[in-house]
């Protein structure tokens, strides 16, 4: 495992863009006609939690350029482009982090980015998105539904979406079926960056089941929430070798570390020294 990244809004710090990524449309192979996806238009307010499109200048905006960073560093030297971000208890903030960390790599549209919304029990990322109900990868799995037919790209956060959808099934047994590596194969020839959210680990084994379709694993734990025994048991069951990065999330103070740097970025410490993360689930 690498290290610890600490997401908590509210500081303004600066950032340089780094080198690109190579677009799979480069790969050689037939392109998806992403242009014909449909686009829908999320409406996000001040207080949202997607904090790199509310708060670009703020320190999680910034933690999350960082970890781009990082990644992109990891797929330069080796294969890395399918991220299961999961957790090891529910309410750890991993959706949130699996929204921010997409549109962070979409960078507005510059790279073509798939969030695969694979927590079939809880798949609250389209509820908290406000995008309705439709067919998605359960679909996929239980009817051989194309999932290019199910995309999305959401606008203005440039990147695009598999949904949950509806199962009739039982969402483990989809996920264990061999369709999910069909439908995996499908769409990654046609994404610079898949991000897959995932179930907690102590919830259900469909952790496990996707981390098999990943090229490596980011964990969510949320500080002065997630037990230490809940973090080894996640990465004993996953495979420390597969997870690449724990992220602390919820992490309160930092806005004091980083207080006095504020007049250099034209804010004043007292406009933003009451920020917090707010992230759940």
């Amino acid at each position: 495992m690498s290290q610890f990244l600490s997401i908590s809004p509210k500081l303004h710090v600066s950032s340089s863009d780094e080198p690109p990524v190579t677009a799979a449309s480069q790969n050689g192979e037939a392109p998806l006609e992403l242009r014909q996806v449909p686009i829908e238009q999320i409406h996000l307010d001040s207080g949202s939690r997607v904090v790199v499109h509310s708060d670009p200048r703020g320190l999680a905006a910034d933690r999350f350029r960082f970890l781009r960073l990082r990644l992109r560093e990891r797929a330069a030297t080796g294969k890395l482009k399918t991220i299961l971000v999961t957790s090891p208890l529910p309410e750890d903030g991993k959706s949130t982090v699996a929204v921010n960390l997409a549109t962070t790599l979409a960078e507005r549209g510059k790279r073509n980015v798939l969030l695969l919304e694979a927590d079939l029990y809880h798949a609250t990322i389209s509820e908290n998105l406000g995008i309705p109900v439709r067919p998605g990868l359960a679909e996929c799995l239980e009817g051989g539904l194309d999932p290019a037919s199910a995309l999305r790209r959401l606008d203005p956060l440039g990147w695009y979406l598999l949904p949950g959808g509806a199962p009739d099934g039982n969402p483990t047994e989809l996920l264990q079926s061999d369709r999910l590596s069909a439908v995996m194969a499908k769409l990654s020839q046609h994404f610079d960056w898949i991000i897959i959210d995932s179930p907690p680990v102590a919830a259900v084994s469909d952790a496990l089941s996707l981390a098999r379709t990943a090229d490596a694993t980011l964990l969510v734990v949320r500080a002065g929430h997630t037990p230490k025994q809940a973090v080894t048991e996640a990465c004993t069951l996953i495979g420390p070798k597969h997870i690449i990065g724990i992220i602390l999330n919820g992490v309160e103070g930092l806005n004091r570390v980083y207080s006095k740097y504020y007049g250099r970025y034209g804010e004043p410490a007292s406009t933003a020294s009451n920020g917090r993360s707010d992230a759940a689930k």
